[in-house]
């Protein structure tokens, strides 16, 4: 498989020897210090790489586990490419394609846009028609009616008078899925969701005046304004999070 140049991916059970999960992440923290089991299973997760098993169900990975599992984070870490994309490329490689990474402009890009957090757009524009039903967002995330329940007693996700969600309650749904996987469960996100509301409520707050005023074209630009603003608040609570994080692990 193709794949950018690094160090951790490298002559690893290039013998045909096949590694422990322990053993991967010993040879994947050469080049990716902060890597976890825990990321390793997430990724596997995903569909991303896919070991062999032992009859105990050991996980086994071979040389291009490993390969694979050293171009997802150094893509991650260098381009801050969202997951689909990343599953796209070695899609694209599997098939024997050459796949372009994207250059500086556009991994700065990629990393100082919405979708880096979220994996989708932030907008405040989704037409009021735009639902889902149950059983749909169910299927979307992956989760039961109990996990469901759960979401919308802590205020995750809400259900309207018809019966329906709306489009973010998927992208809710599946972070909170990951999230779960890393032991993170739904009433630990309370305050994540006060401070969301909070946010939302400030977003409001400066853009009331503009659609409230009698000329159309400033109403438009209200909603313009508000993307603009939820865009940079999600980009600043990813920021304030990164560096509250670096300060508690020195």
């Amino acid at each position: 498989m193709a794949r950018e140049s690094g160090g951790a991916g490298r002559g690893a059970a290039d013998d045909g020897t096949l590694l422990s999960i322990g053993a991967v992440l010993g040879r994947l923290r050469e080049e990716f210090p902060e890597v976890t089991i825990s990321k390793i299973r997430f990724l596997e997760a995903e569909g991303l790489v896919e070991p062999q098993r032992t009859p105990s169900g050991y996980r086994k990975f071979g040389a291009r586990d490993l390969e694979r599992l050293a171009y997802v984070l150094r893509v991650q870490r260098d381009h801050y490419l969202p997951l689909r994309v990343i599953r796209e490329h070695l899609d694209a490689m599997d098939r024997g394609e050459q796949v372009a990474l994207p250059g500086p402009a556009e991994s700065k890009e990629a990393l100082s846009g919405p979708q880096n957090a979220l994996d989708f757009p932030v907008t405040t524009d989704q037409p009021a028609e735009l639902r889902i039903g149950r059983e749909e967002l169910l299927e979307a995330t992956g989760a039961d009616g109990k996990e469901l329940a759960e979401w919308e007693s802590y205020g995750l996700v809400e259900a309207g008078r018809d019966g329906g969600y709306d489009a973010e309650a998927v992208t809710i749904g599946r972070l909170v899925v990951e999230l779960g996987r890393f032991g993170v469960e739904p009433r630990h996100l309370r305050a994540v969701k006060a401070a969301a509301d909070r946010e939302a409520g400030l977003v409001e707050q400066v853009v009331a005046p503009l659609r409230r005023h009698r000329n159309p074209q400033t109403r438009t630009r209200a909603e313009a304004t508000a993307r603009e603003l939820a865009a940079l608040s999600v980009r600043l609570h990813a920021a304030l999070v990164q560096s509250a994080l670096r300060l508690r692990l020195r």
